[in-house]
């Protein structure tokens, strides 16, 4: 292999290296602040009106509170979604406001699957309830590999959860955030409010980061010596 030749390969290597580095490094970035976001939502003494923050439909995290109806729509459940190590589903269900005109997705929380894979049925809360929780975007969309799959009662089984092509389907005015309920609240299934399921944190993000820029730096050295030593040869 000419010398030539073996420079331009390790410095292909490095540059993806130091790439993949850098998208690590983003990640951990991001979910920092969506952490950050999250700690100053649950520190806000007072909850934001649920009807005001659906309005607004800035895409921030808030803590909210509000009265409304859970109105008659399809349960939603989300496959694939891991609690104390155990595979099971999110459930969710369509809610309303009294004040307002935008519906948003309630997660009531998880419940798990039997081996048969047998869905449970998510039951809707009667009459005018309220609600308080964390206002948020829904679970990260990872690869889109299915489209629903709709059960008998209408029931929705997604791999992922896309506000935006749900409104589409169901032909609703659905908000692109979620309601996360308060796990103090006695509605719904077993929850509480951690952003990153399934996930990694950000520091094993940043980890690989240093792992991938360390790689990047042993290529460079490698490619260092044997140019030296052909240079001797």
């Amino acid at each position: 292999m000419s010398r030539i030749l073996l420079w331009v390969l390790a410095l292909a290597v490095c540059l993806l290296f130091v790439a993949l580095g850098r998208w690590q490094w983003a990640r951990a970035l991001e979910k920092e602040a969506l952490l950050a976001a999250q700690a100053q939502a649950l520190a806000e003494p007072v909850p934001l009106p649920l009807a005001r923050a659906l309005a607004d439909g800035d895409g921030g995290l808030r803590w909210v509170e509000g009265e409304g109806v859970f109105v008659d729509a399809p349960a939603i459940l989300l496959d694939n979604q891991q609690r104390g190590g155990r595979v099971g589903v999110k459930a969710y269900r369509l809610f309303r406001p009294l004040d307002g005109d935008h519906e948003v997705l309630v997660d009531l929380g998880w419940l798990p699957l039997p081996p048969d894979r047998a869905l449970p049925a998510i039951a809707r809360p009667e009459g005018v309830q309220r609600v308080r929780g964390l206002l948020a975007p829904p679970p990260a969309i990872g690869l889109r590999l299915a489209t629903a799959g709709v059960q008998a009662d209408g029931t929705r089984l997604l791999l992922y959860l896309d506000t935006t092509e749900l409104a589409n389907e169901l032909q609703r005015p659905l908000a692109t955030r979620v309601l996360r309920l308060d796990p103090a609240l006695p509605l719904g299934y077993a929850r509480d409010l951690d952003l990153l399921p399934n996930t990694l944190p950000p520091e094993k993000h940043r980890g690989y980061a240093l792992q991938w820029w360390g790689l990047a730096a042993a290529v460079a050295v490698i490619a260092l010596l044997l140019g030296v030593r052909r240079r001797k040869a």
